[in-house]
């Protein structure tokens, strides 16, 4: 089955904003104060174009936020300001996840994480409005209404899974009544949501619940991978990630879109699989599936928090191996994974999305111009255990003027794959000066010279897809 597809570049375009650099995952809160993780954050809002981010964990023990001794409270916000004082310093923002329960207001001892984060309601939640009244009413405070009008908070992470907490509904409504009333308390404007649950769920109840209680839901958070499609929300196994359909985040997605009705939807959570050591994580897989992935859901949600920026990342352990299936976009030592050049050239497009004519089992084709350029994004992408084979795409692009640049970037098993060559050298757990800079090299998505003709105003030309491949191809106008 040939894949040819078809394009006019003077056709009517619709939106493709970057809802995708919205928000970023990232981990541990207390992570976001090592230098390294801060230099790979900066990286990736100048190179990606992230303006937020999002991480578990600010109000746990390790960050100090509230203490008990005695029989007074100790509240310190000054480790938490100095995340947020950094973000802000770069031009980004926090998207505040409001987790997890300091071990004074806890009710019980149930712990999650390498870091034992406890995940049990407060037992007074007086004590816990307080606790996020005080905290919110200093950020505006210390930064301004203006400032944290912009911020987003979710109420905790996952609530029906058993992992954070009891996984009951009642519970969880309860937490967020509290919460979502300390926060209106400082500042009516301040935007707060929920219910920020795996695998899409309870989005109706809780809009149901809100709506009853006259409570704000300002938008609508939930997550979703792929190996949710299949079984109990949380389990992850290939099987099933071989068993969902091709486009089953695209339908969950419209689901939760439909169910938000006019509330801003928000994924602070999505990737590949939710094993946090899944190989495919660093390989070009990750890239093709997040390229298809994204373009799927323009127009269905205002933000897709990919889970996360970088391995360096700790809920389990802290890994030395250079490349252990991490969910980063980075590994720990900076190196870009395929993922990341994936965003890279995801970032690179404009804003306009034209019609594509053509369809394929597994390529996929979509062209997206600005001002003075037209871009044909391409992926050739299956589902482990479906079959794929290399594919040549041919593509015309109508009513187009001669170009005076054509350029190709590729990601593929040969283009921007530093796992691949890690794993020729040996797969060294420590890397040298030498290695780290090599690896660097190869995992850089260089532009190549795109072959193209042009004949009475369409543009043709061919590509050649490997598997699990993604190329762009950019064809660059004179000013008019």
């Amino acid at each position: 089955m040939s894949a040819s597809f078809r394009c006019d570049v003077n056709s009517a375009a619709s939106a493709l904003p970057h809802f995708w650099e919205h928000t970023v995952g990232s981990g541990h809160a207390p992570l976001a104060l090592r230098a390294d993780w801060q230099t790979q954050m900066q990286r990736s809002h100048e190179e990606l174009g992230f303006r937020h981010v999002r991480f578990h964990g600010l109000l746990c023990d390790d960050v100090g936020t509230l203490i008990r001794e005695g029989d007074t409270l100790f509240y310190s916000f000054f480790n938490a300001d100095q995340i947020f004082d950094f973000l802000l310093s770069i031009g980004m923002k926090p998207f505040v996840e409001l987790s997890f329960m300091p071990t004074t207001l806890a009710s019980g001892g149930q712990i999650v994480f390498h870091y034992r984060a406890n995940v049990t309601p407060p037992k007074d939640y007086a004590c816990w409005a307080v606790l996020i009244r005080k905290l919110v009413a200093h950020w505006v405070e210390r930064y301004g209404f203006a400032e944290v009008r912009e911020w987003y908070f979710e109420v905790w992470n996952e609530p029906n899974l058993d992992a954070f907490g009891s996984g009951k509904q009642d519970d969880y409504f309860k937490l967020y009544r509290y919460t979502a009333e300390a926060i209106k308390s400082v500042d009516e404007s301040l935007k707060v949501g929920g219910p920020a649950t795996a695998a899409n769920a309870w989005i109706d109840d809780f809009i149901r619940f809100c709506t009853k209680n006259q409570l704000p839901a300002d938008f609508i958070s939930t997550h979703h991978y792929p190996t949710d499609a299949f079984g109990q929300p949380g389990d992850d196994t290939e099987t099933q990630l071989s068993m969902s359909r091709r486009s089953v985040l695209r339908d969950e997605t419209r689901e939760v879109r439909r169910q938000a009705g006019s509330r801003p939807v928000y994924y602070t959570e999505w990737c590949s699989s939710s094993n946090p050591r899944d190989p495919m994580h660093d390989e070009p897989y990750a890239a093709a599936f997040i390229t298809k992935t994204i373009m799927e859901a323009n127009g269905l949600v205002q933000g897709y928090s990919y889970w996360t920026f970088s391995d360096i990342f700790e809920e389990n352990y802290f890994p030395s191996v250079p490349f252990h299936g991490g969910f980063g976009l980075l590994n720990i030592h900076g190196i870009a994974k395929p993922a990341y050049r994936a965003f890279e050239l995801l970032h690179a497009l404009g804003t306009e999305i034209l019609p594509v004519e053509g369809t394929h089992s597994t390529v996929d084709a979509w062209t997206v111009r600005d001002a003075r350029s037209a871009t044909v994004l391409l992926t050739n992408y299956a589902l482990p255990r479906h079959p794929i084979a290399t594919e040549t795409s041919q593509i015309k692009l109508g009513n187009a003027q001669l170009p005076v640049q054509a350029t190709i970037r590729r990601i593929d098993s040969d283009h921007a794959n530093a796992k691949g060559r890690w794993q020729e050298m040996g797969s060294p757990e420590y890397l040298n000066a030498a290695a780290l800079a090599e690896l660097n090299a190869v995992s850089r998505c260089e532009p190549e010279q795109q072959p193209f003709d042009c004949r009475d105003g369409t543009l043709g030309f061919e590509v050649t897809l490997p598997p699990l491949s993604v190329a762009a191809v950019t064809f660059r106008f004179a000013a008019q």
